[in-house]
């Protein structure tokens, strides 16, 4: 009975031990996962400045969409008329999405615009769980994002680019409701090689003008360095993520992002930040982790 005992407790402590390195390995795989995306943004000025905001989009997700149908070869024919329309709508929204983000942050400072950027997936995050009390997250969100909008002289950017992150913050709104359906229509990552594909086609009218006649041989591996670090590697880090923690655990990780935005806009753009604007990327944190965590209740 003792030799049982102590092999039960000793089983219970490795799975104990495997879940808990799960969660971490996890937890390490979202870290790195947001500061490949936001990193990456603020390494995509240089490009944006040359080849336009729409230009830069179209680049990032044809080489994305080149690099992961060689890795993953969708098998196009077998799809469905339901995959289809679930990839077309996906791609488009991601093209439109991408094209508003890089539009902001050529406008205004990277914590600024990701941090509006944020109320799109908060609102879905407030509004799928039920209004009531749990209101009073994107309203901090709100406060937080005026806070970051000030520099203690004046407000920062632009009308453009504060409309420009809001659409950006609309797409991902939409892009976070469209995922789930299409990770269940498609096999690994088949639907999103599709949808990028699409993405890529949508965003041709806008940025092939304006990207081909200054693409040179070092722009080309530019771009491509940059469409590993968005989107290839942190999607596929967060799909890894995802199977190893729960989700609200992920979501709360996630929330960190407008703070990891600012740390980049600050080492790689020279975005310094006052002590309000501090605080306002704080409460955007806080109301990103509370609405995660209600959603729990």
């Amino acid at each position: 009975m003792e030799e049982k005992a102590n092999g039960g407790a000793g089983t219970l402590t490795a799975e104990a031990s495997t879940a808990f390195g799960g969660v971490a390995a996890g937890g390490l795989m979202c870290l790195m996962s947001m500061s490949s995306i936001q990193f990456g943004a603020a390494l995509s000025s240089s490009a944006i400045a040359t080849y336009g905001p729409a230009g830069a989009s179209w680049l990032r997700l044809a080489f994305a969409a080149i690099i992961l149908a060689v890795i993953v070869r969708p098998r196009i024919a077998s799809y469905s008329s339901a995959q289809w329309t679930s990839a077309l709508v996906l791609g488009t929204t991601t093209a439109l999405m991408t094209m508003s983000f890089f539009a902001a942050i050529e406008r205004i400072p990277l914590g600024l615009a990701v941090a509006i950027d944020f109320l799109g997936p908060l609102s879905v995050a407030t509004i799928g769980y039920g209004l009531g009390r749990r209101l009073i997250w994107p309203l901090l969100a709100g406060l937080g994002v005026l806070a970051l909008a000030h520099d203690g002289h004046g407000w920062v950017g632009n009308i453009e680019g504060i409309f420009f992150a809001l659409g950006a913050g609309t797409g991902w709104a939409i892009y976070i409701v469209l995922t789930k359906k299409i990770g269940a229509s498609f096999k690994g990552l088949e639907g999103l090689s599709m949808s990028l594909m699409v993405a890529a086609l949508v965003a041709t009218p806008f940025g092939f003008a304006g990207a081909v006649p200054a693409l040179d041989g070092y722009g080309l591996i530019e771009m491509a360095g940059l469409a590993i670090l968005v989107p290839l590697l942190p999607y596929t880090l967060e799909l890894i993520a995802l199977r190893r923690m729960p989700t609200a655990s992920f979501g709360i990780l996630m929330s960190l992002e407008p703070a990891i935005a600012a740390l980049a806009g600050f080492v790689i753009l020279a975005q310094p930040m006052t002590l309000l604007q501090m605080a306002g990327t704080a409460l955007v944190v806080a109301a990103s982790a509370g609405a995660t965590f209600s959603a729990r209740q």
